[in-house]
């Protein structure tokens, strides 16, 4: 089972000029449509002034679940350049968001799709691209006496600790590589968080 998906390491801008007009790229690895949102809205509100605030994104292993927006551009000429940059970079849980200051002169339909284009090229370009495996989360619950076991089977596998309890029982919350959680769940005492 292949796991592996390309995204963003961290939040990237990027910037393109034509006639007048600039386009401000950002660029942000996101998990959810939600924080998608959040993101757009934020810009939204920094960058008040702008004429457009177009974006696309990506989600899932394959970039099954995605959406493009021309925010009041020509049906066409925002959302699916930046979506198709998406596709061309190979990479998903990925937001992109473009926003436009009109410059005075009209760009037509082809010259939106090349700026909208160049702009998220651009943003990409600068972004540091890696790989990642998608990710289950898991809580194991066990006594003392099986700790040493049960840390020992994390170990074997590229889990990523994210809490530890010790009380009367031990808890451990996890991230683990999907094609591994089976490892984990042989544990037991596992449950999905």
């Amino acid at each position: 089972m292949n796991d592996l998906y390309k995204t963003l390491a961290a939040q990237s801008e990027g910037i393109y000029k034509e006639k007048g007009s600039r386009f401000l790229a950002f660029a942000y690895p996101i998990n959810s449509v939600d924080e998608a949102m959040q993101i757009v809205a934020e810009l939204k509100k920094k960058y008040h002034d702008a004429h457009h605030h177009c974006y696309a994104y990506r989600l899932g292993l394959n970039g099954e679940d995605f959406r493009a927006n021309d925010d009041g551009e020509p049906s066409g000429t925002a959302g699916r350049p930046i979506h198709g940059q998406l596709l061309s970079f190979e990479v998903t849980n990925v937001l992109v968001v473009v926003v436009r200051y009109f410059g005075g002169i009209k760009l037509g339909t082809s010259g939106l799709i090349v700026a909208y284009k160049s702009a998220t090229s651009d943003v990409l370009s600068a972004a540091e691209i890696v790989e990642r495996h998608e990710e289950i989360g898991l809580r194991v619950t066990c006594n003392y006496e099986q700790l040493t076991y049960v840390l020992k089977q994390i170990a074997a596998t590229e889990a990523r600790i994210v809490s530890q309890n010790y009380d009367m029982t031990c808890s451990i919350d996890l991230y683990v590589p999907k094609s591994q959680a089976e490892m984990i769940k042989k544990i037991g005492g596992v449950e999905e968080l």
